[in-house]
Formats: structure tokens, sequence, C-alpha cells
């Protein structure tokens, strides 16, 4: 469960005041919303990525609010997606199971498993900068996955697929997200994607986050 109660947090001259909203556990939440309304910075927030100046972050019930980004085992898929240029595929989602000291056969174990869901098995032996943007969208997703997270917080991150891939990833992100009990917050400014993969809706617009519903 991923619940923001009466939250406020700044960027700049940009400032969130008292946004509130609550997905329940294993459910797909998708934000929409115009551009430039503060989404990245509540995804942020959450990840615990930007100072929070008032209100609670909890995750199936902790609070979080102080805790570092490490503690609170989300992965998150910036818009950027942020690879590490010197590393092949295969090494982008190894590294955040090495760094928790993950037993080598489980690791290879799981990089086959996301590779095959996420069909990058070819692309594994490649560096970054041999990716397409599509591509590399993947990959973070898979790096993202890597040590089993609770939750996955997601900014825009099929924005570089064209429509078939994008078809196709939607229902992959689905089918993950329900085979490995995930509790999601996913950014899209897409209908197609939002009605395909939501739970629950919400809309951020002038510093109101609104319940829009279920998928339609």
């Amino acid at each position: 469960m991923i619940e923001i109660d009466n939250l406020s947090v700044s960027s700049g001259d940009f400032h969130l005041t008292s946004l509130s909203l609550v997905i329940n556990t294993g459910m797909y939440g998708v934000m929409t919303g115009p551009t430039g309304q503060g989404k990245t910075t509540l995804l942020e927030s959450i990840c615990g990525l930007r100072e929070v100046s008032q209100g609670t972050i909890r995750l199936n019930r902790t609070d979080v609010t102080r805790m570092d980004p490490a503690e609170r085992n989300i992965g998150y898929v910036p818009q950027d997606t942020v690879l590490f240029p010197h590393m092949t595929v295969v090494q982008q989602i190894r590294f955040p199971l090495k760094i928790r000291k993950i037993e080598p056969q489980k690791i290879q174990s799981r990089i086959a498993e996301l590779a095959n869901l996420l069909g990058i098995e070819s692309l594994l032996d490649r560096k970054t900068q041999n990716l397409s943007g599509g591509e590399s969208q993947r990959v973070a997703i898979a790096r993202a996955l890597s040590f089993e997270p609770d939750f996955l917080i997601l900014d825009e991150p099929l924005s570089g697929l064209d429509p078939i891939n994008r078809t196709d990833m939607q229902a992959a992100l689905k089918s993950i997200s329900k085979q490995e009990g995930l509790t999601v917050l996913h950014v899209s400014h897409q209908t197609d994607e939002t009605n395909t993969v939501a739970d629950i809706r919400f809309q951020l617009a002038n510093g109101t986050v609104k319940v829009l519903g279920g998928a339609d």
C-alpha cells in the first residue's frame, strides 16, 4: 500500500501542498495531468529523492517519510531512464543485486527471468549506447525489478516506444505487476495506456489530486 497524507514538497519556486492519495496493496495506479503540475516531484518524494516539508509517506503502513531511498524497497524508473553508460545490459540488471550481496546463482536466474519477461534476451551483451530509446526503457524497467521490490514507481516509462511496442509493454507491465505482487504508481499522458493498465486512476492538476476511478 502507498499512502500519501497531507504532503507538501517544493522544487525551486514550484510547490505542492497538502496532497493525499492511497493505492491499496497490489493495485496498479496511474496518474495523469498536464505537464508542469508536479507529477515527477511527487514520485521523487515517494522514492526519497526529494525532501518533504510536511506530511507523511507510508509504504505498507510504515512511515518512510525520513527514510533513505535504499530502505524503501522501491523500484524506480525515471523519465530519462539513467542507465550507466559504461555497462552492458546484463551488468545494468545485475548491479542492484550485487550491491545487495545476492548469491550469484540467484542473480543469474533473476536476470534470465526478467530478460524473458521483457523480451530483452538478445540485448544482454549490448552497451547502453547501442540501445534504442525503447530498448533502454525496457532495460531500465528490468533493472528496477531486479531486486524484487514491493513497489514500482514509473515516470512515463513507455514514452519512447512506437504504438505496437507500447501496446506489448502495457500488457507486460500489467502482467508483471500481478505476477510479482507489486503496488504500482505509473505516470502517463497516454489515454490508451491508462485504460489498459490502471486499477485506479488519479489526476494531478492545479495542486490537487483527484481520484478518477478504475479503468474504462
